[in-house]
């Protein structure tokens, strides 16, 4: 007998998909297509007599029904305040449904590229656009959604990693040693850096997320959404060598406090914050590692490779800890 648990999106058929969205009034037309998304299921539906629609069908326990319903205020506030998210729609009042087991939303679809991160007037344009979700989401608190934190990002990823036995044997002790030595960094700098403002934010903010258009960009996929600092919402839009970001920086930033004050502190967080999201990804794969979606998309994890090579990228955390923060060098 197999006693091992079903994979999550098992019962999530065509048949099932299409039957779900019917429950609420959305006629498809029998056409869909599976959306670039491994955490949930997310699907490009057509409809006879209307404009095709994206449905979203969560990852079961990940996020609880008010913690979901919170992430879509969080939306619906921005929207009716005219900064470019796509809200889910409501159908008599709800946003949230529920169909064999899983649970759903619905939404309008919105095309667009992505951005183009290498030009400076899109990234001062990027700032402006991060300034104004931030000025409506500080207005109130999450509840229900979790902060961003050393312990749920670093602690609870690196005792999820050893007690489900990913890291090899032969490799645990350095991996072990980096890992520790990468927190007891990011705990200093939090320290150094002191108590910074926190408020509701996208949470993974990255070009991937950013879906750009003729009128200007707008955010899709606030999946993640939580409490943290502001600089959570930016840092993900940098990348080159550290001239480079530092030349980025400071056009974001340009553009960020046209709009709203930046505390400056927050620019030692900077590489703390990506130690402690390359902890939390290669726990997510972990975690997620039953889902056949996963070993298919990411065959290179958990290979002995992987791990030497999150090894030598945590020593390289470590070092760049220990280098002054990224300034915004015009």
């Amino acid at each position: 007998m197999n006693d091992a648990p079903q994979p999550p999106y098992a019962g999530l058929t065509p048949d099932c998909v299409l039957d779900a969205l019917d429950s609420v009034g959305v006629r498809g037309d029998g056409r869909l297509i599976a959306l670039n998304s491994y955490e949930n299921r997310v699907y490009q539906v057509w409809r006879e007599d209307a404009a095709p629609v994206v449905a979203k069908f969560y990852r079961p326990a990940r996020w609880s029904d008010d913690q979901i319903l919170e992430e879509h205020a969080l939306v619906e506030e921005l929207a009716e305040h005219e900064v470019p998210a796509v809200p889910p729609i409501a159908v008599d009042g709800k946003t949230l449904f529920a169909f064999a087991g899983f649970r759903f939303s619905v939404f309008d679809r919105h095309g667009g590229r992505a951005p183009e991160l290498d030009r400076p007037a899109t990234l001062e344009h990027l700032g402006r656009f991060v300034a104004r979700m931030h000025t409506v989401a500080s207005a109130r608190r999450f509840i229900q959604r979790p902060a961003l934190t050393v312990e749920s990002f670093g602690d609870e990823s690196r005792a999820f990693l050893l007690a489900h036995a990913f890291v090899p044997d032969d490799l645990r002790d350095a991996w072990t040693a980096a890992a520790d030595l990468a927190l007891q960094q990011v705990r200093r700098i939090w320290a150094v850096v002191g108590e910074v403002a926190t408020l509701r934010l996208h949470g993974d903010c990255h070009g991937g997320n950013v879906l750009w258009t003729d009128d200007g960009p707008h955010f899709v996929d606030f999946d993640d959404a939580r409490t943290g600092p502001a600089i959570q919402d930016l840092w993900m839009l940098l990348s080159g060598d550290r001239i480079a970001m530092e030349a980025q920086l400071a056009v974001l930033l340009r553009g960020y406090e046209s709009f709203r004050d930046f505390d400056r502190r927050e620019l030692a967080l900077i590489e703390a914050l990506r130690t402690l999201r390359l902890l939390h990804y290669s726990a997510w794969l972990a975690r997620r590692w039953n889902d056949p979606a996963f070993p298919a998309a990411f065959p290179w994890f958990n290979t002995q490779r992987y791990w030497q090579d999150r090894i030598l990228e945590l020593r390289e955390q470590i070092a760049l800890m220990d280098e002054p923060p990224l300034a915004a060098v015009a």
